[in-house]
């Protein structure tokens, strides 16, 4: 079955419009678990070998390509394969980073990340953590994986309330997902990094964003929005077995990062 003969009706009138002109349109994307399969190291990351080529021949096609991660903005465009696609623009950290025609805007991080970087090791094991637990220092934020452990999400449940009170004492936030729970500073996510990207264009004629865990809801959010405003426009999950809160909001569900690329050369072909 073709998964786009189950779209739902706005996102039948938001592809509508993005096909009948995508020069005018935006599409957005998370990185991992979207166009990058996850891995159990992040470090190991990569896009799915077909992204960076579907994403350059969209380029020229449309009017915007973003991508919105929660990874530091350098980070994903070297693991994605990015640096020679014109007109592409990664916003990193939820916004508070932006890499853009290779220039790459990087704000110091607020005091809390490093009172936060020196406290999180004893904590983790105060707290009686897994030993498969492991950080990941993005610079601007912090976050704690348990994909690692024998029984990942009891992990992450039993570290949830000690994390937010850290995150709490340190003036930063929390931001769950799919086996991670994140501290980085308040203030951006996903929904208003897309926002503020879109603002810096003309009026779209139709917004896309692909996502694939609970972050990416606030992007779904501002989808929403536009539509409201009269912008038509299509949510997409990369779907999985982890997470179903996105599936659930979605227009379109396609298989992980295989099914966003074969979505996308599938625009390529109209």
């Amino acid at each position: 079955m073709n998964p786009l003969d189950s779209l739902q009706a706005a996102g039948a009138d938001g592809l509508r419009a993005l096909r009948g002109d995508p020069s005018g349109a935006v599409l957005g994307f998370d990185f991992d678990g979207t166009l990058a399969p996850i891995v159990d190291d992040p470090a190991a990351a990569r896009a799915h070998p077909g992204a960076a080529p579907a994403l350059a021949r969209l380029a020229p096609r449309v009017g915007a390509l973003v991508i919105v991660t929660g990874r530091p903005a350098a980070v994903a465009v070297e693991y994605g394969g990015f640096e020679g696609i014109d007109g592409l623009v990664v916003l990193g950290q939820y916004g508070l980073e932006r890499w853009d025609s290779g220039e790459l805007t990087v704000p110091e991080p607020p005091p809390g990340v490093a009172e936060a970087r020196a406290k999180l090791p004893e904590i983790l094991r105060v707290s009686g953590a897994p030993a498969e637990t492991f950080i990941e220092d993005k610079g601007q934020a912090l976050a704690v994986h348990t994909r690692r452990c024998a029984e990942p999400q009891v992990a992450l449940e039993r570290l949830r309330s000690i994390l937010v009170a850290l995150a709490e004492r340190t003036g930063l936030v929390v931001e769950p997902g799919r086996f991670v729970l994140e501290l980085r500073p308040p203030g951006m996510d996903k929904g208003r990094a897309l926002r503020r990207f879109i603002a810096e264009r003309n009026r779209p004629s139709a917004v896309l964003f692909a996502g694939d865990d609970l972050g990416d809801l606030a992007a779904f959010d501002a989808v929403d929005e536009m539509r409201a405003d009269g912008v038509p426009g299509i949510t997409v999950c990369s779907g999985s077995t982890e997470v179903t809160a996105l599936a659930e909001r979605a227009d379109l569900i396609v298989d992980g990062p295989a099914g966003v690329v074969s979505f996308l050369e599938s625009l390529l072909t109209t």
